[in-house]
């Protein structure tokens, strides 16, 4: 159980986060939404303590996540995976040490900076890479990849940390509907069947409402809305969006996954070993 008690974050004169209670059963998949400025990235980073909150606590497993440093706050980043909208790859690496690159927080950064991984991990990072159809693409570089792709290795990455948590901050805000899919697929997948609590930011209201099991609304700051996608109604959507939550906002914030059909998954086309080495 992951549990925000208060929280509260500020720069300047500017109230980020305001005094902001949550709880997160094990299991959930949530979405949280709301206009840009309305705190969705800066809850996400004082989670994975990116950022440190002024007043609050974020507890998991009865432990206190803002009173964390050192190594116990690098284990807690490891538990608590970020996905970030602009990937943050290292281009100029394949795609395989880039997955790999999320066991720093077990393995240490001096192995990772000299890419001294165990047969183990090279096993886990192709396994990664095998469920999000990326196992063909293993030793490309990074950079060669399209932007759908490289969100699936950030994904990839993040699931080799063996997590409890993934936070994905705006993971397909920067996509095309087709690759947002399948991003959005990807990780309904890895919620569902690894039981891992997934809280995504999200800017359309479809997205949230398709793949979340819950969806949390932020406006200024602070908690507007906290219900399932059902309880959405117009009325809170103009809680979330003020003057924007109208019949623009239904047309406008439910454009990037539109009306697809689903993908099917790719064929595989290496065995595990191969990309292993």
């Amino acid at each position: 159980m992951l549990e925000l008690r208060k929280i509260t974050k500020t720069f300047g004169q500017t109230i980020a986060v305001n005094d902001v209670s949550l709880s997160f059963p094990p299991g959930q998949m949530i979405g949280i939404i709301g206009r840009s400025g309305a705190g969705k990235s800066t809850l996400l980073r004082l989670i994975n303590r990116l950022a440190t909150s002024e007043r609050g606590e974020i507890v998991f497993d009865k432990t206190n996540i803002v009173t964390l440093s050192g190594r116990e706050l690098r284990q807690w980043r490891a538990r608590c995976a970020m996905i970030f909208q602009q990937f943050n790859l290292v281009n100029r690496l394949d795609v395989l040490t880039n997955v790999l690159i999320g066991r720093i927080g077990t393995s240490g950064t001096l192995p990772v900076m000299f890419k001294h991984f165990s047969a183990q991990d090279r096993a886990a990072a192709a396994l990664a890479l095998d469920r999000l159809d990326l196992l063909p693409q293993a030793l490309q570089r990074a950079d060669t990849l399209s932007g759908g792709q490289q969100q699936r290795v950030a994904i990839a990455r993040a699931l080799i940390q063996n997590p409890s948590l993934i936070l994905a901050d705006e993971p397909i805000a920067s996509l095309d509907p087709r690759n947002a899919r399948f991003v959005m697929e990807a990780l309904r997948k890895i919620n569902q069947e690894d039981k891992i609590t997934v809280i995504c930011n999200l800017h359309t209201l479809d997205a949230a409402r398709a793949y979340c099991d819950r969806i949390v609304g932020m406006a200024q700051g602070k908690v507007v809305f906290d219900g399932t996608p059902d309880k959405l109604t117009r009325q809170a959507v103009q809680a979330i969006y003020g003057d924007a939550g109208d019949a623009d906002v239904d047309e406008n914030l439910t454009s990037t996954l539109g009306a697809m059909a689903p993908i099917p998954a790719a064929p595989r086309t290496r065995a595990l070993a191969d990309a292993a080495f």
